[in-house]
């Protein structure tokens, strides 16, 4: 259940409600510069996550101030050459397309594969495009596009990219943590998630889980001084977990109390079964109050899902987002262009207790009717 001292349920993508003990642990100040924080906190998530990603080994953590997106562009900014790279981004949804501003904003040759918002990426065009256009030597997607719940199909787009030899990068933005999946297995180079997500820690870092060989090889790439991947990870790699610029002390400290709170649940698996049953029950219960969900079901993740706004002319979106507001839920409006929409997570310190409250309240709000 959520921290009752909080006036509602984050049903978001992130951020995320979480635990009162995860919360808890900003109350206490942090010496950036002290062997307590340096080697006890930040060196413990940094092997931790390795161990979350992967049984493989030769891979390396990066911790990276700012929210995913400063990651993201950390990654794109400093994985590509400056000269004689070429990055493929496969685009479903909003996230995909934030990619390609990164791209654009630091002049980084790049190519685009759209399959529209509400259509999967599919692995034959992805092969199409690779066997087409030699000169392509990255590949960026979204593993689930938040912008509609969709759930790409990793595992097979993978294969492909590495059939290929080329370097692979994964937004895993709203699915590690939450969904099991082995880096090594997947043959994926460089991995983008956030502290504020299924880890179910707060705002304020983000993190990349990369080949360390692939990273040690973007050395002088960076087109950012505060944005270099590389520079960030010698730092930490040689100084015991340093940072090398402010470190956003409490908020690490709270992300240690969530990897702790993970380990405590079972793991990734039995956190991704507390997110599927979540996701069924609302799906389940939306459908028979009359809500149709924007995505084919097997299209589907555990992380976020999009319904219709019912097509009725006293129906506000911004009446319905208050009365639930009210009885302790906070929904998303949609981000589609292409659908009138609006969004519900099922990550955080959500139980299936409250997604039946949810529908209850949902039910006792439907003043269209």
């Amino acid at each position: 259940m959520a921290d009752p001292k909080n006036p509602y349920i984050l049903l978001t993508p992130g951020p995320l409600s979480t635990t009162a003990s995860v919360k808890e642990t900003m109350l206490r100040d942090w010496c950036t510069w002290d062997d307590s924080y340096n080697h006890a906190v930040v060196e413990d998530i940094r092997r931790r996550l390795v161990d979350l990603a992967t049984k493989h080994s030769g891979y390396t953590t990066v911790l990276m101030q700012g929210s995913g997106t400063f990651a993201v562009e950390s990654t794109i900014g400093t994985m590509m050459p400056k000269t004689g790279g070429k990055l493929l981004v496969l685009v479903n949804g909003a996230y995909g397309a934030r990619i390609v501003q990164i791209a654009r904003y630091l002049g980084i040759d790049h190519a685009v594969l759209d399959f529209g918002e509400i259509n999967r990426v599919d692995p034959s065009r992805v092969n199409e495009m690779l066997e087409q256009d030699s000169s392509i030597t990255h590949v960026a997607l979204v593993h689930n596009e938040t912008t509609t719940g969709m759930l790409n199909p990793l595992a097979k787009v993978a294969e492909v990219v590495k059939n290929h030899r080329k370097t692979f990068m994964v937004d895993a933005m709203s699915s590690f943590g939450g969904m099991p999946m082995d880096l090594g297995e997947l043959g994926i180079d460089f991995l983008v998630s956030s502290a504020n997500k299924c880890i179910q820690g707060v705002p304020g870092f983000g993190f990349v889980i990369c080949k360390k060989e692939r990273l040690i090889s973007c050395e002088n790439n960076a087109r950012s001084l505060s944005l270099d991947l590389y520079d960030q990870w010698k730092t930490m790699e040689t100084q015991g977990g340093k940072w090398r610029f402010t470190s956003p002390t409490h908020v690490v400290r709270a992300f240690q109390q969530a990897m702790n709170e993970l380990d405590a649940e079972g793991g990734v698996i039995a956190r991704f079964n507390r997110y599927y049953n979540n996701q069924r029950i609302l799906v389940e219960g939306m459908e028979k109050l009359g809500f149709r969900p924007l995505l084919a079901k097997e299209f589907h993740s555990p992380i976020i899902t999009s319904f219709y706004n019912p097509f009725e002319p006293n129906y506000s979106f911004a009446e319905f987002y208050s009365r639930l507001k009210r009885k302790g839920f906070v929904v998303y409006p949609g981000k589609v262009s292409v659908a009138d929409c609006f969004r519900i997570g099922t990550i955080g310190d959500v139980e299936q207790e409250d997604i039946k409250q949810l529908l209850v309240a949902i039910e006792e709000n439907m003043f269209w009717r």
